[in-house]
């Protein structure tokens, strides 16, 4: 009988295929489409990674996206005509120290520039090489190497170094970077050898033991987006334990001002260098303070949908390690990558319908079908990652047609009232003034209700990933709950759009008293007071929206401004900031929902924002006759039928 409630039966006999398929296929889990996943540790996202075409030499791709660079954990083998050379990054130093003996993996990107063919043998096993050509090889520092039958000695890539331990101890749950000269990471023993977005290496938990050389050791601890960064310097000696006692500062309390935050959009498996379980995703909540978790279950390239079982056996129910402060479920996402993804928060029951566009299938049936199929009565609908870079106008986001993740039917679902809110903030768009957020107030100025979220698109089976490896929580949506944090009353404060999504600052904003979600009805003529406010050390820059453009903006942490009200409208607030260590990949970001401006019972519908989305639904009818994969005349009637109504809708917001 199974008594970890973590490990359910049928979790487990998943895991255990997946393992198999790790095994047998390494990193892309043998999700044939998509051979560059196991590229992906050592990409940038979406920069190199969108420059990667699916050409038949991946390898050879992959050597000219990086251009030149070797980013840590790879090593590069040039063989030249004036012989080869090695160059690795592994540890911004000579050599990997090594505490314990055996050897140590590399990951080696043989790039040839010789005009002819070459044999890289590894072990034994040959491994052919075109003329200018390339190949990803993983190896080990004891490899037997050989180029054309000529030793290549990869034993320098390490060095021994003796050995100590350190006891790290915060108090509550952390996550913990343990770093040597060189940005070497060390970690506890059995722990995922983990890097974030910035680099760093990082694990969780509280009190614990690791093994680490006798030289200058850097620990920094942090617990989420509501706290600052404790940083300590030591040097242990051999053969010795040396307790290191030390907590993060908080910044702000969230929960006691009554808002939980979220990350809506986390994988606990996708493909990846390991597998994950239960107890990672429960560490990575933990040890962010992270008071929402969404585990969505979800496909890669074809059929198989990851952590399925999960979903059909925790559907419903919190997810065995959550508390009175922290909630999690299993969710879903549902992806089609020509119309754009959904994920799904609080769901009561596995879906139907979990991806459309894959493989043979067809872009059938239309996203917003499957969204109205997904509704139940306590769960929330965003649109995932829907845009990846600036937007300016309704032709950016049809853009050429690339099945790129794009979430271009979200116009017809914001209309026909299929989705509760969008990820303003998420992993693929780092722009200053990011294109969601652009998209997100078109949408809203065109009259659609949608509360402003976060979602990271973390995968927990990446240990090393420009974005995805980076912990659970690094961009959040915050909610204003009545009473106390259950999922059904976070779910019912996103419906309400009582939300702000942030990469660290804490956002306010009011107008007459009322915060984002609420809505001040109006007889017109009335003048009403904005206030907005924001916390963190990153904060550089506020700015105060309306429908119109900025209504008023400033450095620092306060402003206030005073709006004439004549139509209806809606004012957001928007925070800005530059580089900072609680900042991830060099920007600060806050946005708010919207507060809602009703004058004589009419809501905001902006004529430049609704013929902004008439453009974009004419756009998208012309995708969808050209490009999606549609069987019958009767699957393009059901995508142009529903353009249509969203048609009406917008159209009779001009009235």
């Amino acid at each position: 009988m199974n008594h970890d409630p973590m490990m359910p039966p049928q979790v487990e006999r998943a895991l255990r295929e997946y393992r198999a398929l790790l095994s047998a296929h390494g990193i892309t889990w043998g999700e044939p489409p998509l051979g560059y996943v196991r590229m992906m540790p050592f990409l940038r996202f979406p920069e190199q990674a969108e420059r990667m075409t699916l050409r038949p030499d991946l390898d050879a791709e992959f050597r000219d996206t990086l251009d030149g660079e070797v980013p840590r954990g790879l090593a590069a083998l040039r063989l030249t005509t004036d012989g080869h050379r090695l160059e690795h990054r592994l540890d911004h130093g000579p050599a990997r120290p090594v505490v314990s003996p055996g050897p140590v993996p590399v990951i080696l990107l043989v790039d040839s520039a010789l005009p002819h063919p070459v044999e890289v043998t590894a072990d034994g096993v040959p491994y052919g090489i075109t003329a200018g050509g390339a190949r990803l090889l993983d190896v080990t520092t004891a490899t037997t190497l050989t180029v054309d039958g000529e030793v290549v000695d990869l034993s320098g890539l390490a060095r021994p170094a003796p050995a100590a331990r350190l006891r790290l101890r915060a108090g509550f749950p952390c996550r913990w970077s343990v770093t040597s000269a060189g940005g070497q990471g060390w970690y506890p023993e059995g722990a995922p050898e983990r890097r974030d977005n910035d680099d760093q290496p990082f694990f969780h938990g509280d009190d614990v033991v690791l093994a680490v050389p006798c030289e200058p050791v850097t620990i920094r601890v942090t617990r989420g987006m509501e706290y600052d960064i404790a940083e300590t310097t030591v040097v242990p000696r051999t053969g010795e334990e040396t307790l290191v006692g030390l907590a993060p500062h908080r910044l702000y309390d969230a929960a006691a001002r009554g808002w939980y935050g979220a990350d809506l959009h986390v994988h606990m498996n996708w493909a990846g260098d390991l597998v994950a379980a239960p107890a990672e995703a429960a560490a990575a909540q933990l040890g962010e303070d992270l008071h929402v978790l969404n585990l969505v279950a979800g496909n890669v390239a074809g059929a198989r949908v990851y952590d399925r079982e999960a979903l059909q056996h925790w559907a419903g129910r919190d997810l065995p390690w959550s508390d009175a402060g922290h909630v999690a479920r299993m969710g879903v996402e549902y992806r089609n990558d020509l119309f754009g993804h959904v994920h799904v928060f609080g769901v009561a029951a596995p879906p139907a319908v979990y991806h459309t566009g894959f493989g043979a299938d067809a872009d059938w049936p239309p996203n917003a079908a499957v969204c109205g199929d997904l509704r139940e009565p306590r769960a929330v609908l965003g649109y995932a990652h829907p845009f990846h870079g600036p937007v300016s106008s309704p032709e950016d986001v049809a853009g050429d047609g690339r099945r790129n993740c794009t979430g271009r039917a979200l116009v017809v679902d914001a209309a026909l009232g299929m989705v509760d809110g969008v990820e303003v903030l998420h992993f693929s768009d780092r722009s200053s003034a990011p294109g969601t957020a652009e998209v997100y107030r078109r949408l809203v100025g065109a009259g659609n209700r949608l509360a402003a979220l976060a979602g990271t698109d973390t995968m927990l089976s990446f240990t090393r990933q420009d974005t995805v490896s980076s912990p659970p929580g690094w961009e959040r949506v915050y909610a204003r709950v009545d009473g106390p944090l259950s999922a059904e009353s976070f779910a019912e404060a996103v419906r309400r759009g009582r939300t702000f999504a942030t990469t660290g600052p804490w956002l306010e904003l009011t107008v007459d008293g009322l915060g984002p979600g609420e809505t001040l009805d109006l007889a017109g003529g009335e003048t009403v007071a904005v206030r907005a406010r924001a916390v963190g050390p990153e904060v550089e820059h506020i700015e105060i929206r309306t429908a119109g453009g900025v209504l008023a903006e400033g450095p620092g942490h306060e402003i206030t401004a005073s709006l004439p009200v004549t139509d209806a409208g809606y004012v957001v607030a928007v925070a800005h900031g530059g580089p900072h260590p609680r900042a991830p990949r060099g920007r600060a970001y806050a946005h708010t929902s919207p507060v809602y401006l009703d004058v004589r019972g009419r809501h905001v519908a902006r004529e430049e924002d609704v013929r902004w989305c008439l453009r974009w639904l004419d756009l998208l009818d012309e995708l969808v006759r050209a490009r999606a994969r549609l069987r019958t005349r009767a699957q393009l009637r059901d995508h142009l039928d529903l353009i249509e109504k969203a048609r009406a809708v917008y159209e009779s917001r001009l009235c």
